[in-house]
């Protein structure tokens, strides 16, 4: 159920890697009942494992309200799927095969209920991306999970923080595999996921998008590097045929040192690290990971599991709480791009009414 059936957006949480950190961002998330005014909670995990991080954390003024089923979910609670009730074992700060396993199984009910429109959203903890490899998760991240999951062939990691939004055309692959994974139709898919994403998700009208070049200084015009002048360029320039507000290719060191960024909605990295140091580096506590291009709606916080900081009571939950707030603030936005799509002379009715109001 949805707001439209008089309830708040319910969202589902998955535990994540329950040696982490993601019980306690969570727990301290949603302490502040104003959180739980805006959205029903459901959390996917083992009731053992969080209540055992409560009591390391000495968190006394916070309860899970379990249920058997997400349709039971009750308003003004933050609600807990129990899925085992079997000792897993909790070591926290460390990395071990059951933990890389129950995150998994959180990852599939969630989308199960997803799917089947028990929730209305996604908010992923973090994951270890390399105990949770095995039959039912062969992926790099939950990226890709989600994205073979729902029969996506084009979609785009998208990193958020109030005005600043940076995907990346390539994702977790080798540096020495970047170049020879680019293409033009690779890099004009991308933008055009990102393009509809910032229009549909995000509200914008008209988006105007950055693209950085690959190589140093933008490749200098060809001196250090042809991929500019051979695959983003054009790319660039078929976008521009279809209408589109993309401008570059950009040298990515002055694009953000100048602070250049602020004048886009959208910047296209070629790869990872080339998009999320800055990013990072700009909003570290505010940042989240929203997987663009899907039919569900997708965010996770922009950190790790942090077990070096485990049980130490110092994980910052503002990443995730900012993705929850991203996760509802999309869904809403998808809605109301529906509705407008749906009834294009209501809604031009309905602005006229106001202008006339005001």
């Amino acid at each position: 159920m949805s707001e439209s059936s008089n309830h708040p957006v319910r969202v589902g949480i998955t535990h994540g890697d329950f040696n982490g950190i993601g019980y306690e961002v969570i727990m301290k998330t949603f302490e502040e009942h104003g959180m739980l005014e805006i959205c029903t909670p459901i959390v996917y995990g083992i009731h053992k494992a969080a209540n055992q991080h409560r009591k390391t954390l000495n968190i006394q003024d916070f309860n899970f309200y379990g249920i058997p089923d997400a349709e039971k979910a009750v308003k003004n609670h933050c609600n807990f799927i129990n899925l085992t009730d079997v000792d897993v074992g909790l070591d926290p700060g460390k990395s071990t095969p059951a933990a890389g396993s129950w995150a998994v199984k959180a990852l599939n009910r969630a989308l199960e209920d997803l799917q089947a429109g028990k929730i209305d959203v996604l908010v992923t903890a973090p994951i270890n991306k390399q105990n949770v490899q095995g039959n039912e998760f062969n992926f790099p991240g939950h990226t890709e999970f989600l994205a073979s999951k729902t029969n996506t062939s084009n979609y785009l990691m998208l990193l958020v923080s109030d005005g600043l939004r940076v995907g990346t055309v390539t994702g977790h692959i080798p540096i020495h595999e970047v170049a020879s994974k680019l293409s033009t139709d690779l890099v004009v898919s991308r933008l055009k996921v990102m393009a509809q994403s910032l229009l549909e998700d995000f509200g914008i009208r008209s988006p105007k998008i950055a693209v950085l070049g690959l190589n140093p200084h933008a490749g200098d015009n060809g001196l250090i590097g042809k991929e500019e002048e051979q695959m983003i360029i054009p790319a660039i320039k078929k976008m521009q045929l279809e209408n589109m507000l993309v401008y570059g290719p950009f040298p990515a060191d002055g694009f953000f040192g100048t602070g250049a960024w602020k004048k886009f909605d959208g910047v296209m990295a070629m790869y990872h690290d080339q998009g999320l140091i800055p990013f990072k580096a700009i909003a570290f506590h505010q940042g989240v990971n929203f997987t663009a291009g899907l039919p569900i709606v997708r965010t996770s916080p922009d950190h790790g599991t942090g077990y070096d900081i485990v049980g130490k009571n110092i994980a910052d939950p503002s990443s995730f709480r900012e993705a929850v707030y991203q996760a509802i603030d999309i869904f809403r936005n998808r809605k109301m791009n529906q509705e407008i799509s749906a009834n294009p002379l209501k809604q031009m009715q309905k602005r006229e009414r106001e202008r006339d109001r005001n």
